[in-house]
């Protein structure tokens, strides 16, 4: 799986459970923040506009993210991997 319009069943799941947990591979000091590719292991490539300096890159992403997924900022948590370039997120409604 690597076609970005396979970012709908993650949507899909975050309707039906209320959340769904995603695992990002970051790249910081992107141009551009945005989806690259869905890996083979279902880990998601991610662009972000914002160095990896005093938490701009994860602040970009949290952002980035609750934008995609259209929740608030708040429903979209680091939960492991914050000091990484591969973190796990979870989305919330």
């Amino acid at each position: 799986m690597n076609n970005l319009s396979d970012l709908a069943k993650y949507a899909a799941a975050l309707v039906k459970a209320n959340e769904v947990y995603l695992r990002v591979k970051a790249r910081p000091n992107a141009a551009k923040t945005r989806f690259k590719e869905i890996m083979a292991d279902e880990t998601i490539k991610i662009d972000v506009a914002a160095p990896a300096v005093k938490g701009k890159a994860n602040q970009e992403l949290i952002k980035f993210l609750a934008e995609r997924f259209a929740v608030s900022k708040n429903n979209v948590k680091i939960i492991s991997g914050a000091g990484e370039r591969v973190k796990l997120v979870k989305i919330a409604r």
